[in-house]
């Protein structure tokens, strides 16, 4: 397979290349810091930013794609389904 971008520099506005599926836990960090969050099914979605703030995103609709840097997505707080976390 031809990869045409392969030996372009990554940054921060690059698509991301690896995803993982998130099961919100209130004390385990995600494999790998975010560069996005896909939300599948809306609601709210309590989270732990890279720099160690804490937010509760609210309402976010179902398809969202939401350019946050996170290691943790807490259960406490977090309503919205079928979260995928981008980098």
């Amino acid at each position: 397979m031809t990869d045409t971008f392969k030996n372009f520099a990554r940054s921060l506005t690059s698509p991301p290349e690896h995803a993982v599926e998130i099961a919100p836990d209130d004390h385990a960090l995600l494999p790998h810091v975010t560069r996005a969050l896909y939300v599948g099914g809306g609601g709210d979605v309590a989270l732990r930013l890279s720099g160690g703030g804490e937010v509760v995103l609210r309402n976010l609709q179902a398809g969202s794609l939401v350019p946050i840097r996170a290691d943790m997505v807490r259960a406490a707080g977090t309503s919205a389904t079928g979260l995928v976390g981008l980098w």
